[in-house]
């Protein structure tokens, strides 16, 4: 498996968070083998699993950054690619920013739209700015 299509199985993982508040990314991974819904993938795995470990500071730093939007007005798909982005921006120093930003435009256009790839470009871009 690709680590394109790892960081899709990670994104499915945060966007169904999205749905289930309660439940915990660990049980959302459990359910999702148990069900053969979703491949062993420690890539993916751990990705969502970072996301939530620091989901306060990647959100205050999405929402800081959202130039001209509120962020009620971040589809959840969106806010997902954002999330993932985000901390492959703050916790992969080795990955480089273009991929980060590419992988989550490209995400968000097979996932979200058009117009959220190209407004999750900018977000992410401002955002490699102030922390790389």
């Amino acid at each position: 498996m690709t680590r394109h299509e790892s960081r899709e199985l990670a994104f499915i993982l945060v966007f169904e968070k999205s749905f289930q508040p309660e439940t915990t990314v660990v049980e959302l991974i459990e359910n999702a083998l148990e069900l053969e819904l979703f491949p062993q993938n420690a890539f993916a795995e751990n990705l969502a699993r970072k996301v939530y470990e620091n989901i306060e500071e990647i959100d205050k730093l999405i929402d800081e950054n959202l130039v001209g939007w509120s962020a009620k007005r971040i589809s959840k798909a969106s806010r997902a690619v954002l999330r993932l982005a985000v901390c492959e921006l703050m916790y992969s120093p080795d990955l480089p920013v273009g991929v980060a930003i590419n992988e989550a435009v490209e995400i968000a256009k097979k996932y979200a739209t058009t117009e959220d790839g190209s407004y999750i470009n900018g977000v992410l871009g401002s955002i490699a700015k102030k922390i790389r």
